[in-house]
């Protein structure tokens, strides 16, 4: 077997930068062969980039490219079909949460992958987040004691980043499955799942401050854990101004920890009765920090068979949980998420 997994990226969008990023700084055995994109131009960009060789279409890359491996970054309705191209094609895959937008759409996906021969991984870059990974261990640990309750508050700006094409995708219901809570809040509620147990209902309700978004840019819920207890997860983008706030308060029985975090950089602290004004226990670039790991996990299991740190059916549960909310703001009643 080769010391190096060849890698294609299909769609060469703006996740694409954070990727490569963290393939050069954690993952020397990925080499990023093969570029694929509508756009020729972005192709390109990143082909002059890696040495590789950009295409306009997958069908033309898995005729002529060099590669053993896809990490799909794609728009969300685009998943189910480009996945089972790869599978059928003998790539390993790595692909872009959530893994489809509609439930029986992930089903075909994961059927698909357990009868293909290579790796299936989801990509859920929160799984590797260092602050998160910390905090768990700070938990299992014993810092605060026994959790009582959390918060998630997935809340920021509106950021033309993530919106640059002439008619940006996200934007879009159809093409989504929904807002930002299947999108972006995915990151959000894996924490709180790796933290307090697996979720077992919701209740939510969502609005709009976004106009030009057709999904929810606003969700406020309470998640009940199968062990009973509660969390709260916020979610908001507008075009406006937002004031400070820790995007994670995880209490327990003896402090508390937060994490206060942005694009730019996150820390973890400690309120307890031995660091009543607070104590920095870690910190790091954060967010982007946690790519690298996510691309070196996904090679490890390619080249040496090592188990992920999450399996694919993991990511149903985000994908759960936002739908259970999309439920529950219809119904106006506490929704089952695996149900």
């Amino acid at each position: 077997m080769s010391d190096k997994v060849k890698l294609a990226f299909v769609g060469c969008g703006a996740i694409a930068r954070f990727h490569l990023d963290g393939i050069k700084s954690h993952a020397p055995n990925i080499e990023v062969t093969t570029l694929v994109d509508l756009d020729l131009a972005k192709a390109q960009a990143y082909a002059d980039e890696t040495g590789g060789q950009a295409f306009t279409a997958l069908d033309e890359a898995l005729e002529k490219g060099d590669f053993d491996a896809v990490d799909i970054m794609l728009p969300h309705d685009l998943h189910e079909k480009i996945a089972l191209q790869c599978f059928a094609a003998g790539k390993h895959v790595l692909l872009e949460k959530p893994i489809a937008p509609a439930l029986d759409a992930c089903d075909r996906i994961l059927s698909a992958a357990k009868e293909a021969p290579g790796v299936f991984m989801v990509a859920e870059n929160s799984q590797y987040w260092p602050e998160i990974v910390e905090a768990k261990q700070q938990i299992e640990a014993g810092a605060i004691g026994e959790i009582i309750t959390a918060r998630a508050a997935f809340v920021y700006a509106f950021d033309e980043y993530w919106f640059k094409e002439e008619k940006p995708w996200r934007y879009e219901k159809g093409r989504t499955g929904g807002g930002i809570t299947i999108d972006g809040g995915s990151h959000w509620i894996r924490p709180m799942r790796m933290w307090m147990d697996e979720l077992q209902e919701v209740v939510g309700v969502v609005g709009h401050p976004l106009a030009q978004m057709e999904g929810e840019s606003l969700t406020r819920a309470l998640f009940r854990f199968e062990s009973g207890k509660i969390a709260v997860f916020d979610a908001m983008m507008s075009d406006t101004v937002f004031a400070p706030e820790p995007w994670w308060r995880i209490t327990g029985s003896k402090g508390e920890l937060t994490i206060n975090a942005g694009l730019d950089g996150a820390e973890l602290w400690l309120w307890d009765p031995d660091n009543p004004q607070g104590k920095m226990l870690f910190s790091s670039p954060g967010y982007t920090e946690s790519f690298g790991p996510e691309l070196a996990d996904f090679a490890a299991a390619v080249l040496d068979g090592k188990t992920l740190a999450a399996g694919p059916e993991q990511a149903l549960g985000e994908l759960r949980a936002a739908l259970a909310i999309y439920r529950s703001a219809e119904t106006g009643q506490w929704e089952p998420v695996w149900a």
